[in-house]
């Protein structure tokens, strides 16, 4: 008697495919093929509506953040079509960068920001222009105090240079 079972079969090599035409095989069962990536969506007009989405990838924040501030703020109405879609206007997502500029850069509050959307009469757009002016030149006030200190400085010498004069 031979010590192999005559029922193994052995092994055979498939035959290999050539290096730039072999791709990875997903032999999953029951399983979907892979997505490809995606490509990058191509660039919208600036008077294009966009979807929530979009606003909530520009504003790098979540989408049930800007639900939320619709039932915060009533200036914000997006066109809302089929099956809940929103769709916002280019002005609606100029309002919800200059609330995102109040809450998370200024410090503002929720309530903070309703009472100046109020007195402003929902047009926030010259109130975050001024701030950004008033950021600017405090920022460019140092060189000018320095400019202003170091003639304050010779004053001074030229002061004690006369009263050493004086007596």
């Amino acid at each position: 008697m031979s010590s192999t079972p005559s029922s193994v079969v052995k092994p055979t090599s498939a035959p290999k495919a050539s290096p730039a035409t072999e791709q990875p095989v997903q032999n999953i069962p029951n399983r979907r093929p892979l997505k490809k990536a995606a490509k990058a969506a191509p660039e919208k007009s600036a008077s294009a509506f966009r979807t929530i989405s979009e606003v909530a990838d520009e504003l790098k924040v979540q989408q049930h953040v800007l639900r939320f501030w619709e039932s915060k703020f009533s200036q914000i109405s997006p066109l809302k079509r089929g099956g809940g879609r929103r769709y916002y206007r280019p002005e609606d997502v100029e309002l919800l960068k200059n609330i995102y500029h109040l809450l998370y850069q200024e410090g503002y509050t929720i309530k903070g920001v309703q009472k100046l959307l109020h007195s402003t009469r929902g047009n926030l757009t010259n109130r975050i222009a001024d701030t950004k002016a008033q950021v600017e030149e405090t920022a460019a006030a140092p060189s000018s105090v320095g400019k202003k200190r170091d003639e304050l400085q010779s004053m001074l010498k030229d002061l004690k240079s006369m009263r050493n004069l004086i007596g």
